[in-house]
């Protein structure tokens, strides 16, 4: 069975997945921005200082970086819990099914995209401090450093795991099995995450030129999860992404502002850094990917039509522990 064909491993009916979706968004956006929401309450004069916080995502209201990176982490983290429990308990399919394609989660192929994009992100960013320095402020403090090192490799992952799990995951299955192909969901999917990150700050400073980035990454890894039937390989970038992201630059106007090793401070600007990843490095990173994992039959792994297989009786839902992601 395919990476989409596991849906067909737990219940589908129409009323489940708007149950699901119903769990996962009152998990994720209420439940989960509690603990943001009472620290923020707690850094408000009043309560027009909180509603003038709100609409700039409390980013300017004294919370130490630190703390509120690991809140926001945190309604990421039990959005992920709650898509989980709704595999689980609503569809009454294994966790497993949600990841891979295969008996077990291959971690070899997360810490090899992990370390492969790592390296990428560290070079790319060397390149552009020592090509224009005048653009950037050494900002290394090793008690938040350390700290936000040590939030960043534990808990963002958490992070990127859930918008993996949930559009490279629950919704390019279901959907998959919807359409009955692999093409409509690799768009969808692509441009719904794209679309997500037009709240984040960078959309408003750069315009929306900047979604091509967001729809190209999108892309990137639709297109990893479809060609290694699992979606290893992007959660391993996606991972890599954020924590660089988090820990070696800043700006005032990101969505990331850490205690970073370094501050951008150039007036924000589209330039190579949006283009160049989306139309020559990823297709690069789809090349390695190609070869170390043996891709083959791109044209129906990424446009092939999605049939109901005979699924035994015993393999509809398996029992397993709780993942550690």
């Amino acid at each position: 069975m395919n990476y989409i064909q596991q849906a067909y491993k737990g219940k589908n009916d129409l009323w489940r997945y708007i149950a699901s979706f119903l769990v996962i968004v009152v998990g994720w956006q209420f439940i989960g921005a509690i603990p943001l929401l009472v620290v923020a309450v707690m850094h408000s004069k009043n309560i027009d200082a909180f509603i003038e916080g709100a609409r700039e995502s409390f980013l300017h209201m004294g919370i130490n970086s630190n703390l509120f990176l690991f809140l926001m982490i945190l309604t990421f983290a039990i959005g992920l819990f709650f898509l989980f429990i709704s595999i689980k308990h609503i569809h009454k399919r294994s966790k497993i099914s949600l990841i891979t394609s295969r008996e077990k989660i291959d971690w070899k192929r997360f810490f090899y995209s992990f370390t492969l994009w790592f390296i990428v992100s560290v070079i790319t960013i060397a390149i552009g401090y020592f090509t224009e320095p005048e653009n950037f402020t050494w900002n290394f403090k090793p008690i938040p450093f350390f700290i936000l090192v040590a939030i960043s490799f534990l808990f963002l992952p958490l992070q990127t795991s859930f918008e993996e799990l949930l559009f490279r995951g629950y919704l390019m299955q279901g959907l998959g099995i919807l359409a009955k192909n692999r093409w409509f969901p690799l768009f969808f999917t692509s441009i719904a995450f794209g679309l997500l990150h037009g709240a984040n700050p960078e959309v408003e400073k750069l315009g929306y030129i900047i979604m091509v980035f967001y729809i190209g990454t999108g892309f990137l890894l639709g297109i990893m999860t479809l060609m290694d039937e699992g979606t290893e390989l992007s959660l391993g970038f996606h991972a890599a992404n954020n924590i660089t992201a988090a820990m070696l630059v800043t700006t005032n106007w990101t969505v990331f502002q850490t205690d970073a090793l370094l501050i951008d401070t150039s007036e924000p600007s589209v330039g190579w850094e949006t283009f160049v990843p989306v139309f020559v490095i990823y297709p690069l990173i789809l090349f390695v990917f190609s070869k170390k994992y043996g891709w083959t039959n791109w044209k129906e792994k990424l446009f092939g039509k999605i049939t109901k297989p005979k699924i035994k009786e015993s393999t509809i839902f398996e029992e397993e522990s709780m993942l550690e992601l």
